[in-house]
């Protein structure tokens, strides 16, 4: 039983990774930011969602808030510069996206960052990637999702809401430009039933 749910388990005959050339739309944000949009970008990707479950080696986190410590509301994994990555189909979306921004981002995206979404309850407060190089320099982040859709929102920092795109099935943005340090992100607790989802980020050397 072991050797057959570890054969299924990696079986990658349903997913595929295509050229993003003619794929991607560009939605510019303001303030020198864009994001790009590759709706259903990883073909099968509801098969890798349940790889990427089993086989990630998840850990919680809890973090200091004001005059507490309390728990980061999803699960983490970080793979970091040179990092095998977990699954056949993250090393290829990879290489593809490397593959497509070479010219634009003049580098290459080297880390990837996981996270698990168990439910509605799970989220990630308004943020922008903003350690590291990604504070003074423009920069890309590309996000893969699997799994549930969740909505991931933007806004203008100090501004509202501006809008949000439901993310999951394999859809791929990337937020690029000036969007880490003139924009925030987030994925906002819900009371809807949603399922599970996995984002998968990736980013260039020295942005966190």
């Amino acid at each position: 039983m072991a050797i057959d749910f570890q054969a299924g388990l990696f079986s990658d005959s349903g997913v595929g990774v295509p050229p993003l050339a003619g794929r991607v739309r560009r939605v510019p944000l303001g303030r020198g930011a864009w994001v790009d949009l590759a709706p259903g970008w990883i073909a099968g990707a509801d098969e890798v969602f349940p790889r990427l479950a089993e086989g990630i080696p998840w850990h919680a986190e809890r973090r200091a808030m004001y005059d507490r410590t309390v728990d980061v509301p999803r699960l983490l994994c970080m793979y970091g510069a040179g990092d095998e990555l977990p699954d056949p189909a993250l090393t290829r979306a990879r290489a593809e996206l490397n593959r497509y921004y070479a010219a634009e981002l003049g580098e290459e995206f080297v880390t990837a960052g996981c996270c698990y979404y168990r439910d509605g309850r799970d989220s990630v407060a308004w943020h922008g990637d903003r350690i590291g190089r990604s504070r003074t320099e423009d920069t890309m982040v590309a996000i893969v999702s699997f799994g549930s859709p969740r909505h991931l929102s933007l806004r203008p920092v100090g501004g509202r809401l501006h809008g949000s795109y439901p993310l999951g099935h394999g859809d791929l943005i990337v937020m690029g430009g000036s969007c880490q340090r003139t924009w925030e992100h987030a994925i906002l607790k819900t009371a809807r039933a949603v399922g599970p989802r996995i984002s998968v980020q990736f980013r260039p050397h020295g942005v966190f």
